[in-house]
């Protein structure tokens, strides 16, 4: 027997999209928080593919985005 948990599905996701995404629709990134990790998506094809990245490594990303 297995207790770990599954990963929700994207439609199981609160997804919002980036602030600093472009106005005109075409470069947007959509992401979605849980406990153990953080989602990533293209907005324009949010039934295509999920990047998954743990919450240390997204703190450690938007730090470092932030700096640029």
């Amino acid at each position: 027997m297995s207790t770990r948990a599954t990963a929700p599905s994207a439609e199981q996701l609160a997804w919002f999209k980036s602030s600093y995404s472009a106005g005109n629709g075409g470069d947007c990134v959509e992401v979605a928080a849980t406990e153990a990790a953080v989602h990533i998506r293209d907005s324009k094809r949010s039934d295509g593919p999920v990047l998954h990245v743990g919450s240390t490594q997204w703190t450690a990303f938007v730090q470092m985005a932030a700096r640029s």
